[in-house]
């Protein structure tokens, strides 16, 4: 309490908290600063302070038994709420980095809602296959587990909509690789948890692997038309649109029209053109019989010495002006985070 005078610890004079401040009264008269009604609203203050700091108390043990229950329980769900965007320090002090980890940015994104997004299903899956590369052991506990949450929506997906079936096997394979690699030298405690959860994750890619494998694709049971029914101009202007060699020669497999497109030599030209430089394809050139350039053989051999050119419809953003990591915003529901951040304004990589 704060000093008030030589007389604030005078005999038979006490000090009160009112809404106007601390005011005196005397125990032996009636002689109040402030009336009486005041002083009861003072004592019955305290009694609803006292229980309401006894609820909030409660109310906060409840909150974190709750908040455990739910991080031991519920494993088909990401515990993080999920929020549009991630601040990244500036500057790092001894309290904190200044960046922001994988893990982070894993857990705090919304990856459950971007896989249900068609142009941003491959940048995810993209990312979880680097993950599953070399990043695994740098997520944290939690990041781990909600990165075979994410993986399993994935499946799920494909396995519902029966597309991207060759991107998820890839991945898949690639991910169980890694583990039988980071098992081996559990000992080191490069992988966070009981040993017996990770045996028990890998008997679920095998799982999920015998899953895609046993799917069988139905033709269409409409009549309407198909892509064989378009002019050959449009069928081979569609295949040009395809990033990737394999599925212009699954295309190929369909008829013998397509298989004929397939083959064109300006469409594998294109592809080589596309996703490698030109320093790169001079290194690799490749002679047919006819004494042509055989851009089909020289771009399965570039995608073996060299990565593919990666573009995606819908990525994270970072803008340098902000620190903000995010999706991208679109659509007029993200107006209001566009006009508070300014993103458009700002560059971003």
């Amino acid at each position: 309490m704060p000093f008030l005078g030589q007389d604030w610890r005078s005999p038979g004079q006490n000090w009160v908290k009112t809404d106007d401040g601390w005011k005196r009264f005397l125990e032996e008269h009636s002689n109040f600063v402030g009336d009486i009604d005041s002083y009861c609203h003072v004592e019955n203050n305290v009694e609803n302070n006292k229980e309401n700091l006894i609820t909030n108390h409660n109310y906060d043990i409840a909150a974190k038994k709750r908040k455990k229950d739910f991080l031991n329980n519920n494993t088909k769900t990401q515990y993080f709420y999920q929020e549009k965007w991630i601040y990244v320090h500036k500057g790092s002090t001894k309290e904190r980095h200044g960046y922001c980890t994988l893990g982070e940015a894993f857990n705090c994104l919304d990856f459950s809602t971007a896989i249900l997004d068609s142009r941003r299903f491959n940048y995810v899956v993209r990312l979880l296959e680097l993950i599953a590369k070399s990043q695994l052991t740098s997520l944290s506990g939690i990041a781990q587990k909600n990165y075979m949450n994410i993986l399993e929506k994935v499946v799920l997906k494909v396995l519902e909509d029966q597309q991207n079936i060759r991107l998820i096997k890839e991945l898949l394979q690639t991910l169980y690789t890694s583990l039988c690699t980071l098992v081996q030298g559990v000992g080191k405690s490069v992988l966070v948890g009981n040993i017996n959860f990770w045996v028990h994750r890998m008997e679920a890619i095998l799982d999920w692997q015998q899953l895609l494998n046993n799917i069988q694709i139905t033709r269409p049971v409409g009549k309407g038309m198909t892509l064989t029914d378009l002019p050959l101009c449009l069928q081979l202007n569609i295949m040009q649109r395809l990033a990737d060699g394999r599925d212009i020669v699954c295309l190929g497999q369909v008829s013998s029209e397509l298989q004929v497109l397939s083959e064109d030599r300006l469409l594998w030209k294109k592809l080589c053109q596309y996703h490698f430089t030109e320093r790169q394809i001079r290194k690799r050139l490749i002679m047919s019989d006819k004494g042509h350039l055989d851009w089909k053989k020289m771009y399965f051999k570039l995608v073996r010495c060299y990565p593919r050119r990666e573009q995606y419809g819908d990525t994270l953003q970072f803008c340098r002006h902000c620190h903000i990591l995010s999706w991208k915003v679109r659509g007029r529901g993200d107006a209001v985070w566009t006009q508070e951040f300014s993103h458009n304004r700002h560059p971003t990589s």
